[in-house]
């Protein structure tokens, strides 16, 4: 990591910093103790991610896995993400694709130790698409498209769409986007499941902090305990009771507990 990066970390972590710009050049970067917000931040390329942006938020998730809080992922300018920098996917070779810059990436954010939501209006394309399939939580703007246009350009949708997007919406519908070049949009990604609400686009951000607010007032283990076993492998009943023998064994739940039956008594 550069010290540049390191730098903005350490903001990160100790909660100091306050969106001054300093490190950043891609990014906009809200922090509040239980979230940290995140705003893709190129509007002269409709927010195209670019090397730069994949290192902004690698160190992003560096923090947050240092500091596991909540994070909301959206794009500025009434666009999520239009898609990687082309120019520089024209550039890279064998050796780029083989690191996987924007799987790695993709991929933290996914394990990343709290549940994460993008709010997701306009364009969602390509490597912007695939980011958004990274979050545990999608909600829509009215003008929101998802697409994987990259077989046009002569590429695949390799940073976790080929086999994310089964997942999330089914084998059909995920041959339509990556095979036919469909373009989802709010309702259709809706109806696929893929995101949970479509709210006014006005409202968007303010909808994903409700979401957010939601889970906050959960048990920050229980929720690291359940993001753990839904993305585990397979079937895991025994993974389902290791995590629940750690949390019957927590103050939390007995406290959770105890007001819930005491709330109950009481009506």
């Amino acid at each position: 990591m550069t010290e540049q990066a390191l730098a903005v970390t350490r903001r990160l972590d100790t909660g100091t910093y306050e969106n001054s710009g300093a490190g950043y050049e891609t990014l906009l970067v809200e922090e509040r103790d239980d979230r940290v917000v995140v705003t893709l931040h190129r509007p002269e390329a409709r927010n195209a991610i670019s090397g730069r942006m994949i290192d902004e938020l690698h160190s992003v998730c560096d923090a947050l896995e240092r500091h596991p809080r909540l994070l909301l992922l959206t794009g500025h300018g009434g666009v999520f993400a239009g898609g990687a920098d082309i120019a520089e996917l024209l550039a890279r070779g064998r050796d780029d694709a083989l690191r996987g810059i924007n799987s790695r990436l993709f991929e933290r954010v996914r394990r990343l130790p709290m549940p994460t939501v993008a709010a997701v209006d306009g364009w969602a394309l390509g490597g912007g698409a695939e980011l958004s399939y990274a979050c545990d939580i999608r909600i829509a703007g009215p003008d929101a498209v998802f697409g994987n246009p990259e077989p046009g350009l002569g590429i695949l949708a390799a940073a976790g769409a080929s086999w994310r997007l089964p997942e999330l919406v089914g084998e059909s519908v995920a041959k339509q986007v990556l095979l036919a070049g469909r373009t989802l949009d709010a309702a259709a990604a809706l109806a696929a499941g893929l995101v949970m609400e479509v709210v006014p686009a006005d409202e968007l951000v303010e909808r994903a902090h409700a979401v957010i607010d939601r889970m906050a007032r959960s048990s920050a283990t229980a929720l690291r305990l359940t993001k753990l076993v839904v993305d585990a492998p397979g079937a895991h009943p025994v993974a389902d009771d290791l995590a629940q023998a750690v949390l019957f064994e927590g103050q939390d739940k007995r406290d959770r507990m105890t007001r819930f039956l005491e709330k109950k008594a009481s009506r």
